[in-house]
């Protein structure tokens, strides 16, 4: 981990770049990485070497039937002269698998069953009783295939170009056709012995990730924003597509999302309402109006253009989105779901790809990933930048982002293993900001960002690399906290369900409190509010993390103490609990902003037990 003190907005970096000392260096941070017990793992597919640290390993499942075969693991080239030897092979020999074809993509939660995206269609598992078991298997090959639920609804984002309107499996010829599909899939998942497509929305840029957005004032309304990363289609193929840049076309799909509204009672009506030019320049109105790409500074790494959003993730509670943006991280106002419009924007130099975006539980911070080499690259070796892969942690204050530090996976990976900062969501423990999250071959890695400018790592779990000599890719691709489990969809292995185990830095009331918390869908790009009910957990979790952090004086943690275990076994007595809550109230004013939140709440909590 390592904290700059100059996070710096799109305009202030425009400033600088645009100014008469442009050329000032930016000066790449030093490795912050080491070496420890992830980074001397055995390689091997389903015999690789693992470490764990504040996790256990409960299952592995290898992919089901249709969804895996040696041949399509890929391989990336690492040079120009790998590159070209492999094309030169595939026009002599076409592969029988483009790449990932088969690999396994996002994730989405619902009633007890666990959903898994994959290029080649999805799969459904019974998590209900603890070992995942297998209940549903679709192909439909187009790529991508991340998803979200919405009660009988299944939505499936595909991309690429082989994507078929009929989900076939042999794929789409010539430049323009009408069999061709690139858009948001639409499932009716009500049986689950018997799946079928109700509706296609064809977008422009095909679809790489998608965001469910429900209609505050419309129960039967939901939309979906849509992120397009790809080239723009043909107007032949699709009228409403136009390429090029806004100066020569001020019609063209880039520097846009997707608006999808989708009628719950009639989804098969489900089409395009809006797409928003949120890049637009605030006082101009030009429509590439955030960071243009490039290098920012003479040490910086190459940086993406601001045409696109890889990912949007809404926090409906709180009217606002963040969107990791290529560029740029954004700050969208959500009140009007149709209309989506931007409030705040950051740019930083170390940032190559603008990825993702999570908020804590209180919504004042927003943790944006960096995909640095685009998933496919070592990017964890002990000698590249501590600042470059990883994770930068913002504050929300007035609406507006504040970039606060970088957060990067501490171990050093390596260089046959892809690596870099991927998807992940918040585990929902009172009184902390905690994240579990993927890095690829990296492993599975859980970060404390309670406070914004030191955020540091709390648990972690890996394998070793696929091959010892040649990148292959796989590694965790999403790693989610749900329902009191951390499942990770390996690209190339399964899927494993992960379960925290207490230590130096999580203790078993924290974990307790976390696992109560129990939704029926999660969606992770679509965050909602955790809450706690008043229990015996809840309550020793903050005495747990105010002991840790020496936030309590010693005496009034024992009355706390002993007023739990009173809880516990029946005795709770009411004007004690009163008396806490008065004292822990109390606040010195020297307390740290996070143990003073817990102290609050610690008193809220005790005064509703003895009211």
């Amino acid at each position: 981990m390592i904290a700059r003190k100059c996070l710096l907005t799109s305009v202030a970096a425009l400033g600088l770049l645009m100014g008469a000392n442009a050329a000032v260096a930016q000066t790449a941070s030093p490795p912050q990485v080491a070496a420890d017990a992830r980074s001397t793992l055995a390689p091997g597919l389903h015999d690789a070497g693992q470490a764990a640290s504040g996790l256990t390993l409960e299952h592995s499942l290898q992919p089901p039937p249709g969804f895996f075969d040696p041949e399509a693991l890929f391989a990336p080239p690492q040079s120009r002269e790998e590159a070209e030897a492999m094309q030169a092979r595939n026009r002599q020999n076409p592969p029988r698998f483009t790449p990932l074809a088969l690999a396994n993509s996002d994730m989405a939660m619902s009633n007890g069953k666990l959903f898994v995206g994959n290029f080649n269609g999805f799969n459904a598992y019974d998590v209900s009783q603890g070992e995942p078991r297998l209940v549903m298997s679709v192909v439909c090959p187009g790529g991508q295939g991340d998803l979200s639920i919405h009660g009988d609804l299944l939505f499936m984002s595909v991309e690429e170009n082989r994507g078929r309107l009929d989900c076939g499996a042999k794929g789409v010829d010539g430049e323009v056709s009408a069999e061709r599909f690139r858009g948001v899939r639409i499932f009716d998942i009500s049986d689950l012995n018997a799946p079928r497509q109700i509706a296609a929305v064809q977008t422009c840029r095909g679809s790489h990730t998608h965001t469910q957005v429900p209609d505050p004032d419309d129960a039967n309304v939901l939309y979906i924003y849509n992120s397009g990363t790809s080239g723009v289609r043909k107007t032949d193929e699709l009228g409403i597509c136009s390429d090029g840049e806004p100066g020569e076309n001020a019609e063209t799909a880039l520097y846009s999302i997707d608006v999808i509204k989708v009628p719950l009672d009639h989804p098969e009506q489900a089409a395009i309402v809006n797409r928003p030019r949120i890049f637009a320049d605030s006082r101009t109105g030009e429509i590439a109006g955030l960071w243009r790409g490039g290098a920012a500074g003479l040490a910086s790494q190459d940086t993406a253009q601001t045409n696109q959003c890889h990912d949007i993730t809404v926090f409906p509670e709180i009217g606002l989105a963040g969107g990791a943006c290529s560029g740029n991280g954004i700050l969208l106002d959500i009140s009007d779901p149709e209309n989506p419009a931007r409030v705040s924007e950051m740019f930083d130099p170390d940032m190559a790809y603008w990825h993702s975006a999570t908020f804590n539980n209180a919504g004042d911070k927003v943790l944006f990933t960096d995909e640095w080499g685009g998933g496919t690259n070592a990017r964890c070796r002990a000698e590249d930048p501590a600042t470059w892969g990883a994770n930068l942690i913002a504050t929300i204050e007035d609406r507006t982002l504040k970039g606060q530090s970088f957060f990067k996976l501490p171990s050093a990976q390596g260089k046959t293993e892809n690596c870099v900062a991927h998807n992940g969501n918040i585990i929902p423990v009172p009184g902390r900001d905690l994240m579990v999250q993927a890095w690829y071959q990296g492993g599975v890695s859980i970060v404390d960002f309670t406070d914004p400018k030191q955020p540091f790592e709390i648990a972690w779990f890996d394998r070793g690399p696929i091959d010892p000599e040649h990148l292959k890719v796989g590694g965790a691709w999403s790693a989610y906290w749900l329902n009191g489990r951390i499942y990770a969809s390996e690209i190339a292995r399964g899927l494993d369900v992960l379960k925290l185990t207490p230590g130096e830095h999580l203790s078993a009331a924290e974990i307790a409190a976390a696992e109560s918390v129990m939704v029926a869908e999660i969606n992770p790009q679509t965050q909602t509010r955790a809450v706690w009910a008043d229990t015996p957990d809840v309550a020793a979790a903050y005495l747990d993390q105010l002991t840790r952090s020496q936030g309590i004086e010693a005496g009034l943690a024992g009355r706390v103490r002993t007023a739990i275990d009173g809880w516990r076994g029946g005795r709770s007595n009411a004007a004690a609990a009163a008396a806490l809550s008065r004292d822990l109230a109390a606040v010195p004013e020297t307390t740290a902003k996070a143990d003073a939140a817990r102290l609050k709440a610690l008193s809220a909590l005790f005064g509703r037990l003895g009211a």
